[in-house]
């Protein structure tokens, strides 16, 4: 199937891409969530710590986490090696494995979004719930998690959004495979390594910046829009 006038290879690096996309973030989600609520509730030793390393991907060069990634779930890194021989999973040259390196990029701007609207829930709401009798798993699902959805949107959107976005660590990890690992970033490296290949990469490129235009404003709206319900 081609999409947009692609050629099949540039529509299956654009497919490729948003199936990658979506399961970084159907995967990472509930983490994110848990993270963030853990940030943001409790108090404990090493929490600067436990911050500190759930965003350390913001500030690491992509490469290094690739490369990381590779040493700990490469066919013989220390998990990978035990993965494939127990559950025989597979990360490594594997669309699984860029979802995965998709993911850990991903994962800090997901987890800042949703702890911005936990820390913006009124406590007093659920100190309520709770003289009524709720217990906590109660409270967190019927007052914190509604009241904290329109944080929950905007993070899932700009996780897929860096997610399309997403080159440095997938290349590391998983290689640039053609149909198998290479997404629209990496099919626009390829292209630009290919003579005749501008107008190709202009089309990717300008489809990847649509893409990530949408995602934005599809955050912003979604996000307006719920919170406009809950004043209502």
């Amino acid at each position: 199937m081609s999409w947009f006038g692609l050629t099949p290879v540039e529509s299956e690096a654009l497919r490729l891409s948003l199936w990658v996309s979506g399961w970084a973030v159907a995967v990472s989600l509930p983490f994110g969530v848990l993270a963030a609520w853990v940030l943001a509730r409790l108090k404990f030793p090493g929490k600067s710590a436990l911050d500190g390393l759930i965003h350390l991907p913001l500030v690491l060069p992509p490469v290094v986490v690739g490369y990381l990634l590779l040493v700990l779930l490469g066919s013989r890194g220390m998990l990978g090696a035990w993965l494939h021989r127990v559950f025989g999973i597979t990360f490594i040259f594997t669309w699984k494995g860029a979802a995965l390196a998709s993911a850990v990029m991903a994962f800090p701007l997901l987890v800042r979004a949703v702890r911005l609207s936990i820390e913006n829930v009124d406590r007093g709401l659920e100190a309520a719930a709770r003289t009524l009798g709720a217990g906590p798993l109660r409270v967190f699902f019927t007052v914190t998690l509604p009241l904290m959805v329109p944080g929950v949107i905007a993070g899932a959107i700009l996780a897929f959004a860096r997610s399309l976005g997403e080159f440095g660590a997938t290349i590391t990890f998983v290689s640039n495979i053609q149909g198998e690992t290479q997404t629209l970033p990496l099919a626009l490296y390829t292209l630009t390594q290919v003579p005749g290949g501008e107008w190709a990469a202009m089309r990717l490129c300008g489809i990847a910046i649509v893409l990530g235009l949408a995602a934005l404003v599809a955050s912003e709206i979604l996000a307006r829009r719920y919170a406009a319900r809950l004043e209502g």
